[in-house]
C-alpha cells in the first residue's frame, strides 16, 4: 500500500511537470490559432529586415502564401559587408549589438500600421540577439491589439530569447513565440498554415 501511494504520488507530480513544461514561452492564449480564420488578408502585414536576403525570401514565403502585404525594415545608412563582420570587433554590427542602447535609424515608415490585426517580424540572429535596428522599429509603433509572431533565420542560433526581447519593450501586442526558419519555401509554407490550426 505504501509503493502504491508513493507511485501515485509521483504520478500526480509528473503531471504537473508536465502540465507546466507545455507552458512554453509566449503561447497562444487558450489554444487558439495564432492566425484568424477569417481569410482577411487585408489586415496581416509581413515585415522584415534583411542583409543577406535569407530573411528576404522567407518573408515573401509568407506574404505569398496569405497574399497580403510587406514591408521591409531598410537601415538610414546600409550595413556593408566590413559592418556584418562578426569577427571583428570593430564592425559596426558588433559595436551595435554590445551597445545595449543602440537604435539605428530606419529609413521610411508604415502608413496605416493601425489596421493590420496580425504582424509578422522576421530578422536574423545577431550575436544571440536580434538585430538592434528591430529595437528601433518595435519602439516607433503601437502595437495595442495585435497579434506579433516573430520569426528569425540562422545559420546555426536559434531564436533563443530574442522574440521575448522585443515584447518586453514593445507598446501592447499579443507576441506569439518565436521560431526559427529555414529558407525551405515548403517548410515555410506548412509553418504558416500550422499557425492556423
Amino acid at each position: 500500500m505504501k509503493h502504491f501511494k508513493t507511485l501515485s504520488a509521483a504520478v500526480v507530480m509528473l503531471t504537473m511537470v508536465l502540465a507546466f513544461a507545455g507552458c512554453g514561452e509566449n503561447p497562444p492564449s487558450g489554444g487558439e490559432p495564432a492566425l484568424p480564420d477569417d481569410g482577411d488578408s487585408e489586415n496581416t502585414l509581413v515585415v522584415y529586415f534583411s542583409c543577406t536576403n535569407t530573411t528576404k525570401r522567407v518573408a515573401e514565403y509568407i506574404q505569398e502564401e496569405l497574399d497580403c502585404d510587406i514591408y521591409e525594415i531598410v537601415p538610414e545608412t546600409p550595413y556593408t559587408s566590413a559592418d556584418l563582420n562578426y569577427n571583428n570587433n570593430s564592425s559596426r554590427s558588433s559595436i551595435e549589438q554590445n551597445d545595449t542602447d543602440s537604435r539605428p535609424a530606419i529609413s521610411g515608415q508604415i502608413e496605416d500600421f493601425e489596421k493590420y490585426d496580425v504582424v509578422f517580424i522576421g530578422y536574423p540572429i545577431w550575436w544571440g540577439i536580434a538585430p538592434r535596428i528591430l529595437y528601433t522599429f518595435v519602439e516607433s509603433y503601437d502595437f495595442t491589439n495585435k497579434t506579433v509572431i516573430p520569426f528569425c533565420t540562422s545559420g546555426g542560433s536559434g531564436v533563443g530569447n530574442s522574440a521575448t526581447e522585443l515584447s518586453r519593450i514593445a507598446d501592447g501586442g499579443e507576441w506569439k513565440s518565436g521560431t526559427r526558419l529555414s529558407s525551405s519555401q515548403s517548410a515555410v509554407v506548412s509553418w504558416v498554415k500550422g499557425l492556423a490550426e
